[in-house]
Formats: structure tokens, C-alpha cells, sequence
């Protein structure tokens, strides 16, 4: 299987988000990724569960939750109750992954991590085993828009090495910066899901810019890219 597309409402036009959904749904994105901010935690504030439920309404689309918040615990609930179908809480956030996990899982959703670009791999050495897919940060997490940090590739690549190593199924996630120009090196270096946030939504097009990233993982799975 592929890398698939994961476009970031973050970056969408919140005065038309169901129309854009649409858009990115019928260029072939696999799901919707739903970025959660608390003003705390990153210095931004963004959505909660109320629109994750609006969202819900109107795609089939599996939703990503990416809680970049603090005190995620308190909230788990509230976002898969809202229609999250993968929730993931980071790693310098959450003070007992552990249980966050078995939460999350228990919810009836995948459960994930986050690694903010600084933090090393080795904070995922204990949790790696039991998570259902791991999300690195590719920019400082916060703000849309922002350059993607070249470090993250090896990062990248040796978490998949990691994974490989250990025979476990867990995805890798790489969210943030992600453009036509890098997908191909995100990709090789062994990303399963590619969150795309300004590069679809502010490029005036976001079907069209959809279905040529689309395009493009699968010329690479074609390929065997990645994995």
C-alpha cells in the first residue's frame, strides 16, 4: 500500500469548509486531518469538537484529530464522540501515554502520537509498540503556511527503520510544509500519510492540486517508494 493524502482544514476557507471538503474528497484525498489547537499548548487557537462534528456531517471520510493541546485527556472523549476516527495527542503533552492510548483505543479509534520537530525519536521508545501511528512534526507546530525543516527527513527514515526493525505495524505520519516540490523525499524516506495543508488549499485549485499529489503517491507506490 501507498502513502496516501491527507489534507489539512487548517488552511481551508472556513466561510465555504464544506465545499472545500468536498473538493479535496473528490480529488482523492484518503482523509480529512483536523488540527486542534488550545492557545497554550502552540500559540494558536483553532477548532474544537463542535466543528470536528460539522466536519463529520458532511464526508464519509475518516477524520485525523491532531490535538496539539494541553491536558489532552480531558477531551479525548469529546472528539471521537464528535467523529474522530484517528486521534493523536503528543508526546509533550501527555503525561501518561500509556493510558492515553488504551483510552483512545478503547473509544473505538486509532490512537497516535505526535513528535514535535525538536523532540527526539527516543521519546517514542516505550510507546512505539502499542501506538497505531506515530505523527512527525515537520514544521514547529502553531501556524499553517510555515517551511518544512529538512532534519525531518532523516528523522523520517529512521523511525521507519525503527518500525521495519521491530516488524509492528504503526504509520508514519509527517505533518507540516509538505509541497509538490518535497513530496517525492517525504515519501522515500518512508511516510505512510502525508498531512498537506496551504499547498492544496491556497493554491486556487485544491480538486486539481489534490488529484496531482494523488497522482504522484501512487506513480511512487508504483515505484516502491517509501517502505
Amino acid at each position: 500500500m501507498g502513502a496516501v493524502l491527507a489534507p489539512s482544514i487548517l488552511a481551508a476557507d472556513f466561510a465555504r469548509l464544506g465545499a472545500e471538503i468536498k473538493d479535496v474528497e473528490g480529488g482523492g484525498a484518503a482523509l480529512v486531518h483536523i488540527d486542534v489547537m488550545d492557545g497554550h499548548f502552540v500559540p494558536n487557537l483553532s477548532i474544537g469538537s463542535m466543528v470536528t462534528a460539522s466536519v463529520r456531517r458532511v464526508t464519509q471520510l475518516p477524520l485525523d484529530c491532531h490535538l496539539m493541546i494541553e491536558n489532552p485527556d480531558r477531551y479525548l472523549e469529546a472528539f471521537i464522540r464528535a467523529g474522530a476516527d484517528m486521534l493523536s495527542v503528543h508526546v509533550e503533552a501527555a503525561r501518561h501515554l500509556h493510558r492515553t492510548v488504551q483510552v483512545v483505543r478503547g473509544l473505538g479509534a486509532k490512537a497516535g502520537v505526535a513528535l514535535n520537530p525538536a523532540t527526539p525519536l527516543s521519546a517514542l521508545k516505550e510507546i512505539l509498540p502499542i501506538a497505531d501511528f506515530v505523527v512527525l512534526m515537520s514544521v514547529d507546530p502553531g501556524f499553517g503556511g510555515q517551511t518544512f525543516i529538512p532534519s525531518a527527513l532523516h528523522k523520517i527514515s529512521e523511525l521507519r527503520q525503527w518500525i521495519n526493525r521491530q516488524g509492528i505495524d504503526v504509520r508514519i505520519e509527517v505533518d507540516g510544509g509538505v509541497t509538490m516540490e518535497n513530496l517525492d523525499a517525504v515519501v522515500t524516506a518512508g511516510a505512510d500519510v502525508i498531512v498537506v495543508g496551504s499547498a492544496v488549499f491556497s493554491s486556487g485549485d485544491p480538486r486539481g492540486t489534490t488529484q496531482r499529489m494523488v497522482r504522484r503517491l501512487a506513480e511512487l507506490a508504483e515505484h516502491g517508494a517509501g517502505r
